[in-house]
């Protein structure tokens, strides 16, 4: 690479640079308080700026394999979003690519509406090292489930 020279600007001025693009600035604050009933129930799948809708298809069909599960049945809203982050960080830690959290359906919840499902999924929307989390494939437990696709 000792020889090599930058090639000078195209006196016609076909060639054009594309503008440069800066990534939305993060915020160093902490994730949210608000509640699940203040804020409205998260969407059922989820991908992070930047990364491609095409993901939670493949989140969807089963394409990715979860490489470790976690079962929140039973647990309270507090206890379960403790347990979800540091399902995340150890998952994170031992270098796996797709989880799979079970959170059931909350057919057993007061009014039938599912507590744990929108708190989890929230937490999820907050966490940086989420890329995507979509729905779990019928075999994995459905709407009851959400696999989660990782930073690596």
């Amino acid at each position: 690479m000792a020889g090599v020279a930058p090639l000078r600007p195209d006196p016609r001025g076909r060639v054009r640079r594309p503008p440069l693009r800066t990534p939305p600035p993060r915020l160093a604050t902490a994730p949210s308080t608000v509640s699940v009933e203040q804020a409205g129930a998260p969407p059922d799948a989820f991908a992070a700026p930047g990364v491609n809708r095409r993901e939670i298809r493949k989140l969807k069909r089963g394409d990715y394999r979860a490489e470790d599960t976690l079962d929140l049945h039973g647990r309270s809203v507090a206890v379960a979003k403790k347990d979800v982050a540091r399902f995340i960080e150890n998952s994170r830690h031992a270098r796996l690519r797709c989880v799979c959290i079970v959170h059931g359906r909350g057919l057993n919840s007061a009014g039938g509406v599912p507590v744990l499902k929108g708190e989890v999924r929230a937490r999820l929307m907050a966490m940086p090292d989420v890329l995507a989390y979509a729905d779990a494939p019928a075999s994995a437990g459905g709407a009851g489930a959400v696999c989660v696709l990782l930073r690596r």
